[in-house]
């Protein structure tokens, strides 16, 4: 059902703080990179020192997906290095250009700065919310409506998408995913925005999708790990029909 996730254009990802937004931007880039679009990414985490995009560079480079970022030894700078190389990939997005930007409204500001930009693109882009129901702010409709409304004010953009990470790291089991299909069908009716995906543990992809998922399911990978972890392989699981 992978095959179903088809965008294109500038695509922005927003959440709040541990939602897992930089984790499905990367799985995302590597996904649509497999469907055959020319796939960059923009690295706007300007906020979390952790976790972010650039720390799976090396992995996207791999896979022939282009990350925007500041030269290397200017890696912890912030926004004005960045501004240029990220309004010329919006004004020229190719097939698919994936902004990732940091959580809440403090990383949803650097929307703002670009907005000369973007307000060209507004209804011509796709800015997706991420969604873990099992996160303190976002635990209930309200609350993510909430959220949505923060972050749009800090942004001065609108959101038109959700995206559903429900999720509890390794802990993760099909009831956690089930929970978040129904949480995301609430959510949806209360805003009116469509959910564009939801996200499972690539193992349990298959079973999530057997007739309990509404939407396309995104299989996360999970790059971006504590130090005594490693990453999970795209090989294996991107050399066959998910």
């Amino acid at each position: 059902m992978v095959e179903r996730i088809c965008l294109s254009g500038v695509v922005i990802i927003v959440g709040n703080y541990g939602s897992g937004k930089t984790e499905i931007a990367v799985n995302l880039a590597v996904h649509q990179k497999r469907r055959g679009i020319n796939v960059r990414v923009a690295d706007l985490d300007l906020v979390n020192p952790y976790f972010r995009t650039r720390e799976a560079r090396a992995v996207l480079a791999a896979k022939g997906i282009d990350v925007v970022l500041p030269p290397e030894r200017l890696l912890q700078a912030d926004l004005p290095i960045l501004i240029p190389q990220v309004a010329g990939l919006i004004k020229a997005p190719g097939d698919l250009a994936i902004l990732d930007v940091g959580g809440d409204d403090a990383g949803a500001t650097v929307l703002a700065a670009l907005h000369h930009v973007l307000a060209q693109l507004e209804g011509k882009m796709t800015m997706i919310q991420v969604v873990n129901p099992f996160r303190p702010n976002t635990g209930s409709v309200e609350g993510c409506l909430k959220m949505r409304g923060i972050i749009e004010s800090s942004a001065r953009l609108s959101i038109n998408r959700w995206a559903c990470n429900a999720h509890m790291l390794d802990e993760t089991t099909l009831d956690h995913l089930r929970f978040g299909n129904q949480f995301m069908e609430s959510l949806q009716k209360a805003s009116g925005l469509k959910v564009e995906f939801v996200t499972a543990p690539h193992d349990l992809v298959r079973q999530i999708e057997a007739g309990q998922s509404s939407w396309p399911v995104l299989p996360i990978y999970r790059q971006l790990v504590p130090p005594w972890k490693k990453a999970v392989g795209f090989a294996t699981g991107m050399d066959r029909k998910e």
